[in-house]
């Protein structure tokens, strides 16, 4: 499954070369994106947010809580993997701190000590990494069924899904299942944005716009530089 994800990226970046807008010098392939994001949409509609809705009526908070907390603590592995290639070290202490807490004292995660000990939560992934060692974004892209992206975050999913520790789950069965439920708790956690998005003037803008900010904010670990602006990327203008 995820060399098939991976083969519709790469595919749709080929596609994206011949047919370029230059509407937006950010989103140069904007017809395309949209025809992809009103497909991926439909999708989302009429599979994802029902079962998430379903989800989470029928799941106890308690436990719906658990679950979160469970992934999350698989995530500090790639986490602290980031920041140790982002030669941030007292980050990836605390992504190491954080795992081995949860992992015992939280019962696998299940439950978030950690927190509570002061040790704080990252969120890191190898496009992250990639831009602190000065690798571009590239162009926006949207990708089927994967979602909002860039070039820079679309070629590191390999290098995330070589640090996500559901991978080693055995048999392969039982790690599409994983990934499928994570899938899931994901979507959940964007049920209370669906109001704000179906209100959007412009759905794909609000989206688009919504992740390269997001984006460069992590990029900076929240810490802009005092030039930088939402409405300019200097990757793609003069500011």
């Amino acid at each position: 499954m995820n060399k098939m994800k991976w083969t519709l990226a790469v595919s749709s970046i080929f596609l994206l070369a011949s047919c370029a807008t230059g509407k937006n010098p950010q989103d140069p392939y904007e017809d395309f994106n949209r025809s992809v994001y009103a497909f991926n949409r439909s999708i989302d509609k009429a599979v994802l947010q029902p079962v998430a809705k379903g989800y989470q009526a029928v799941t106890p908070d308690p436990l719906e809580t658990g679950f979160e907390n469970f992934f999350s603590n698989i995530g500090d592995v790639g986490n602290f993997i980031n920041n140790l290639l982002q030669f941030k070290i007292a980050d990836a202490s605390s992504d190491a701190g954080r795992f081995v807490v949860n992992t015992t004292l939280g019962l696998v995660g299940f439950f978030d000590p950690a927190s509570a000990m002061g040790l704080e939560k990252h969120d890191e992934d190898f496009g992250q990494t990639l831009a602190v060692w000065g690798v571009e974004s590239g162009p926006y892209l949207m990708l089927p069924f994967l979602g909002p992206s860039t070039v820079r975050d679309t070629v590191s999913q390999p290098a995330d899904n070589y640090f996500d520790p559901v991978r080693q789950i055995n048999p392969e069965s039982a790690e599409y299942s994983a990934k499928a439920f994570r899938l899931l708790i994901q979507r959940v956690l964007l049920l209370d944005l669906e109001e704000q998005l179906e209100s959007a003037i412009d759905e794909y803008s609000f989206v688009r716009d919504a992740y390269l900010q997001n984006r460069r904010y992590k990029v900076y670990d929240g810490d802009l530089p005092l030039e930088d602006s939402f409405d300019c990327d200097p990757e793609y203008e003069d500011c």
